[in-house]
């Protein structure tokens, strides 16, 4: 089993930046790769980064490109997305996820935080 733990999500204005933080304990060995999912009301879970152990490579949404970036501490288990010229529509419940290799379907990822609201007011 794997424990995840967000921290780091408030409310800000359109224009700021924030960063979210996902500790993970537990059998951290048997997760591959770490995401950061963003799910707003009525909307699917829709994935936003995510990253591998040897933080090559890490993918985003085309929606986040050049706003966010993922980051991951392995020795330490943590995972960050710092989020930078944030806008109203990445308004939303920011998920961290841990699964056995780096994939977009939110299925695919075996354990979850209970995520963090962000609100961005315009």
């Amino acid at each position: 089993q794997v424990q995840l733990a967000e921290s780091g999500g408030g409310m800000v204005q359109a224009g700021d930046s924030l960063s979210l933080s996902c500790a993970a304990s537990g059998r951290t060995s048997t997760s591959a790769a770490m995401a950061w999912f963003r799910q707003a009301p009525g909307q699917e879970r829709d994935i936003v980064a995510a990253i591998d152990w040897a933080g090559l490579n890490p993918y985003y949404a085309d929606s986040v490109k050049g706003r966010f970036a993922i980051s991951r501490v392995a020795g330490k288990n943590l995972v960050y997305l710092h989020m930078a010229n944030l806008k109203p529509e990445d308004t939303g419940v920011y998920f961290c996820a841990a699964g056995p290799s780096l994939a977009l379907p939110a299925r695919l990822y075996q354990y979850w935080g209970q995520g963090t609201q962000v609100t961005v007011s315009s």
